[in-house]
Order: C-alpha cells, then structure tokens, then sequence
C-alpha cells in the first residue's frame, strides 16, 4: 500500500541493530565536528572554574589576588570540598553539582582543552540517542519504529548545538530519559506480578510484603534502587529536571492501582528526596532558594521597569499576552517538522491559511485513502492544495508550505497511536504527552508567577525532547501506509523542512545560529587558552604578566561582590591553562581593560600578548 516502505512489517532485530550502527556514527559525527573550535561563552567559563573548585572573580582565593603579585602554583593550590561548594554557589547557585563532580573527574584524565571540556556533553548525547532506540524498541515493540526515533534526534538542532557546550543540559537529558526508562520497567512490573496473582488466584492488592528471596523480587529491588539513584543524579545535574519525575507521578496517578506499588514508589522517592536533601542542607544547594528569590525579584524590577535595556536580552512582564508570545516558538521548535517556525505563527492570516490547507489535506486522506480506485482529481488534489497557498503567502512562502503539513502530521502520529498500539502502549502514549508539554507548561507557570519571562527558553524544558521524537516517528511511520498520491507530496514537503534543519546546523557550525548558540556572528578560538600558550612561549625570569580588568557590575552584593575592586575573571582563564606548578610573576592591571601585556625584564618592554575587547562573550 504505501510508497515508503511497503508494509507496516517490522525490521529483523540484526538489520536494526545494523542501521542503529550507522545512526550512532552519525550522531557522534554531528557532535563532534567543531565542537572545539569557538571559544568558551560565560556559562561555560562558569563550568570551567566550577569545576576546578576557582570562584567566579576569586571569592575563595583571597590570598592569592589581594597579594601585589602572585603565581600560577598560588592560584592552583589544593582546592577543598568547601571549594568546591563555594565556587558552586556563586557560579550556578548551586545548582549541578553531579555534573561538575563528573566533569572534574573527566579533565583530571584528558586536561583542560575546549574540546576535553565539551566532550562529556558529546557523548551523553551520543548516549541519549542510543537509549531512545531502547527506549522504544523496549517499551513500543517495533525496531522500525526505534530506528525513526533515533534517526531524527541524531539530527535534531537542539541536541546537538547543546552538545557542543560545556554544560549540564546532555547529561540531564540522558539521565531523565534513563529515569523515564526505568519507570516504565517498574510500571511493567508490577502489572505482571498483577496478572500472575490473577492467573494463580491470589490476590493481595494491600500486602506490604515483598520478598526478595526469589529472583522477581530482587529484581524489583534493583529497579526500584536504580531509579531512586537515577532521580537524584537528574536532579542535582538540573534541579528543573523534577519536571520529569512529576510526569511519572501524574502517570501513576491517572493509571497505577496497586498500594504495594505505590508504598514502593514512595519510599524510593523519600530515598531520592533525602540524597537530594543532604545538597540542600549541608551543600551548595542550602543557597539555591535564596538566590531564586533575588532573581525573581531582580527579573521582575526589569520587566516592569527596563524590560530592552540590559544585557540579559528582552525581558517583559510575565502578562498572559507575553507569555503565548514567547511560548509559541518554544513550542514550535520542539517538533522537528515544525522547527523554526515560531516567527510564521506569529503572522496570523497566513499561519491561519496554512493550517486550514493542511486541515483540508488530512480531510482528502481520510477520505480516500481507503479507496484503491478514487476520482482521478483525488490523486493530485493533495499537491494543488498545499501549493494553493504559495501565491497567497506574503512572507516566508515555503515556511508556510511546510507549516501547512503540520497537521496531517498531528493528524497521522494520532492514526498510528490508534491503529498500532496495544492498550499499555496507548497508555504510555499519555506518558509521552505529559513529558512533551508538562516542562514546558512548568517554566510558563513560573514566568506567570513572577511576572517575568526571563525564565521562558527552550533549554530549560529540553527534556522533553526525546519523547517529541517518539512522536515524531509514530507520524513518519504511519505516512508509510499511505496511497503514494498522499504520501509523495507530503514527503516532498517534509523534505523542504529537512532542508531548512540543515540550514540551521549549518549554522550551529558556523557560530551563527542565535536560537541556539546566543550568538550572530562566530566567536574565534579561546583566547585565554592562546595568550596562555604564549606566555608559556615566551616569559623568562625577570618578567612579569599583567591582566586587564574589566568593569564589574555588581546585580548583588552577596553574590558578585567580592574583596577585589577589580575585575579578576581574565587573570583567572588564563591562569587555568598555565602549568600548575609555574612561578611566572603576575598582577592585575588597574588601568588596563582589555590587554594581556607581558612586560620583558629590566628594560620593562611591554609586549601585547592578546587584546580581549570584544571577544569576551
């Protein structure tokens, strides 16, 4: 019947396990290329420190900066655990700290480099895609349908320019989707030991007993563990990341009925909730709340009083019109068939064209495409439809082409949903709207309640990403049993938006793709790590180093301000990729703002090492 592939027949598990080899090498290969080559952006200078134990601007190393001169072998001293914290807090208010832990432990093995730093992020999303073919083969029994999942995040622009940063967010991913993994294997679980007790006529809904002499039990043990272990790890690698395990609640509650399940579930929870509370207590973490309080507040003062006139970007009172303003490209760009094409909905008349195009369209295929013989018009009607509006289109015509294919895509994930899912798996189908929409939902709920829309951005519910791929694939699949008259153009038109994605990782590459990277033009190569290699090159004894110091600006007392009057954060990069245990002579420079200077012995000539100024990002 279809044109895409000719049945709905699944692939043998060796032919999938080949096109899986080929889908992870081009995963990897997507996340690899360039991922050392733009130089570290604030956040990831934030990591960088973090996880070495360094405060942001020196907070912990008083005896190092308040000297007139210092070295290298000072500033690498033996950092604490309480430097650890410290460094936590003022650079992610403690948040993270599991992959700081994890990051730490990676760079004492392959060292400091751009590219060493961002290679955890490289391959968790490497990972993440490998667990999604699990996921779905496991929990939705059709290679076929893994193979698709898989395929489109390989390609997915968000996994993998977050690949590409030295931050928590491909970790948190992989873990979440792991968390999500485990649970459903809990869920199946306990609905087998239930139809056991039902076959055998033993029913003992409210028995606490849960022997862990046979080998069912002890597996039931470790998966209760496992997942426990999994939720705090998520949660101390993003505290967002109880977004997730609030969907596994939701789950539960709409279709758990089993009280010895559900004591379970709460007693691991209570474990997790407990490892996650030392942070809180005795860590990092004791800061988080104070300081989300402050940026609530210090967010809000901005939207209400000077919501274009800061470096943080547009921020607008948290108003309901403000709110769907900034929702919808977040929402849009989650759907690869949809990515980038917030801007064209904002454009009512002709997002409005496209939709009613593509209503018309699922309309003529659910029509006729049961028919093996249609009126003759039927077989061209879907391309002159979705080409009707072309004309009419007043801006980005081919966006709105591609938008107009939006819901017979909606419209078939649902057929597949119907026709080809058992009823756990249609079960399981509410599970992955919940975690498509519930984080999302999450952070608008936030932008409501502190009346900004700071907080509104696609990173921070980025764990609904891999779902979004299930349900992706569940459109593609089923567009396969289509008369190839509806599938051909449809296809075509997917393929139009497959063409736009690569553009948009074309652009990743080349540094240039704000949405994603948060930035129009490319940055160039670490300079830090270049002006350290040079001072290597070229100080002898005698010289002396001297580091510009950018103005500070202080947003809070408690947090930025620190002993130093100057800014510290420059002679802190370089001073990272310098030998630890150097003696080179350095100061801070007072009246310089932007050049690293080396200044040669007695006759005191002064040599331009590097001039940051505007490249500092």
């Amino acid at each position: 019947m279809g044109v895409l592939l000719p049945t709905m027949s699944d692939l043998s598990n060796r032919n999938a396990l080949f096109w899986l080899a080929g889908i992870l090498l081009l995963t990897f290969v997507l996340r690899l290329h360039n991922a050392g080559r733009y130089s570290i952006y604030f956040d990831e200078k934030s990591t960088l420190l973090i996880s070495q134990g360094v405060c942001l601007e020196g907070a912990n190393q008083k005896d190092v900066f308040t000297k007139k001169y210092f070295t290298p072998a000072e500033f690498w001293k033996p950092k604490t655990v309480a430097d650890f914290i410290e460094a936590n807090i003022r650079g992610d208010i403690g948040n993270s700290p599991s992959y700081y832990a994890i990051l730490w432990v990676w760079m004492e093995v392959f060292g400091l480099s751009d590219l060493s730093m961002r290679m955890p992020s490289v391959l968790f999303s490497t990972l993440t895609v490998a667990l999604l073919f699990l996921f779905v083969r496991r929990h939705f029994r059709s290679n076929t349908l893994a193979l698709i999942a898989s395929g489109i995040a390989a390609i997915e622009p968000f996994f993998v320019a977050y690949s590409q940063m030295a931050r928590n967010y491909s970790m948190t991913f992989f873990l979440t989707l792991l968390g999500t993994h485990l649970f459903l294997l809990i869920m199946e679980r306990v609905e087998s030991e239930r139809a056991k007790e039902r076959k055998s006529g033993i029913m003992k809904p409210s028995s606490l007993s849960h022997s862990l002499s046979d080998t069912s039990g002890r597996r039931s043990f470790s998966l209760y563990l496992a997942y426990g272990a999994v939720f705090a790890l998520s949660v101390l690698s993003h505290y967002l990341a109880v977004t997730v395990f609030l969907c596994h609640g939701l789950y539960a509650a709409l279709y758990l009925r089993n009280l010895r399940a559900w004591i379970s579930l709460a007693l691991t929870g209570a474990v997790g909730l407990g490892l996650v509370s030392l942070w809180f207590i005795y860590g990092g973490g004791a800061y988080t709340f104070k300081t989300m309080a402050y940026q609530a507040e210090f967010y809000r003062n901005i939207a209400l009083t000077n919501p274009t006139g800061t470096p943080f970007g547009l921020i607008l009172p948290g108003t309901i019109p403000n709110i769907t303003k900034r929702a919808i490209p977040i929402f849009a760009d989650l759907f690869l068939f949809t990515n980038g094409l917030g801007s064209a909905l904002t454009g009512l008349k002709n997002a409005g064209l496209a939709l009613l195009l593509g209503c018309l369209v699922v309309f003529l295929i659910y029509r006729y495409n049961r028919n093996d013989n249609p009126p003759i018009w039927v077989k061209i009607a879907v391309p002159l439809v979705l080409l009707a509006g072309i004309p009419i289109y007043s801006v980005v015509p081919l966006k709105f082409l591609v938008l107009s294919v939006a819901p017979v895509f909606v419209w078939l994930m649902g057929q597949y949903i119907v026709q080809h899912t058992n009823t756990r798996e249609k079960r399981y189908v509410v599970l992955l709207l919940l975690l498509a929409f519930i984080p999302t939902f999450f952070l608008l709920f936030m932008s409501w309640r502190n009346n900004h829309t700071f907080g509104i951005t696609q990173r921070y519910s980025g764990f609904s990403f891999p779902y979004v791929c299930l349900l992706i694939a569940m459109s593609l699949r089923q567009l396969a049993s289509l008369r190839w008259w509806f599938a051909v153009p449809v296809a075509a038109v997917g393929l139009v938006q497959l063409y736009f994605v690569s553009q948009v990782l074309m652009q990743i590459y080349g540094g240039t793709e704000g949405k994603y990277t948060y930035f129009e033009k490319p940055r160039i190569e670490n300079p830090y790590w270049y002006a350290a290699q040079e001072l290597k090159k070229q100080y002898a004894p005698g010289d002396t180093i001297l580091y510009p110091n950018m103005k500070r600006v202080i947003y809070s007392k408690e947090i930025d301000e620190t002993y130093s009057p100057v800014a510290l954060l420059d002679a802190q990069l370089v001073n990272v990729y310098l030998p630890e245990d150097a003696t080179y002579i350095q100061r801070v420079d007072p009246d310089e703002a932007d050049k690293i200077v080396l200044v040669k012995g007695p006759a005191r000539r002064k040599i331009t090492i590097f001039d940051l100024k505007d490249v500092r990002y």
